[in-house]
């Protein structure tokens, strides 16, 4: 799966990237179909464009709870396999639309973050970018990946971690934003 790169711009088109694959085991059932609205309308309100949502477990509920118009769905069948996998089919989709710099990657199980804090995060985005939101000083998400990381990134990535042993690896080229006045980074893991 090859990933194209491209030239820093002056100004930086986000993909909003949503992964809302997995089977929800500690809350229950699948958590697309509950909280995927909300992540969609965060990363639109924060002005990502285009959006992007990987569906895997629960895709059938969620298309029918959650108005995906304007959205590209991604359906990852080997959502089983972990974050990764909807990672790189996330990534994938996004590499197709040229104009795209970078992709702010949400968790559908994280209600907490604002659009005010993806706004933050996406002021510095470019094509060689690695952003990262910080939760009282904590590393957190939504995670923005620029372009020029993609190729490594679906080629190295691997189970449940989605990219953080990427980001571990270029921790010096990562920059962390902090978003804590503005959202909370908690995830949903219990009903």
């Amino acid at each position: 799966m090859g990933v194209p790169t491209s030239a820093e711009a002056p100004a930086a088109r986000v993909a909003g990237l949503v992964l809302a694959a997995g089977a929800g085991r500690r809350y229950g059932g699948p958590k697309a179909p509950v909280f995927l609205g909300q992540a969609l309308r965060t990363l639109r309100d924060g002005n990502c464009d285009p959006i992007i949502a990987v569906l895997g477990a629960g895709a059938r509920q969620a298309r029918a709870a959650v108005d995906l118009a304007g959205v590209q769905v991604v359906d990852n069948p080997g959502w089983a396999e972990g974050m990764a996998s909807s990672l790189r089919r996330g990534i994938t989709a996004a590499a197709r639309i040229p104009e795209v710099s970078a992709v702010c990657v949400h968790l559908v199980d994280m209600p907490g973050v604002s659009a005010t804090a993806v706004a933050r995060l996406l002021a510095q985005a470019h094509a060689g970018c690695l952003i990262r939101a910080h939760y009282d000083g904590e590393p957190g998400h939504p995670v923005v990946l620029g372009r020029d990381h993609w190729a490594e990134i679906v080629a190295t990535v691997r189970g449940d971690q989605g990219a953080r042993a990427y980001l571990r690896r270029h921790a010096a080229h990562v920059t962390g934003v902090e978003c804590g006045d503005v959202a909370a980074g908690y995830d949903i893991d219990e009903r």
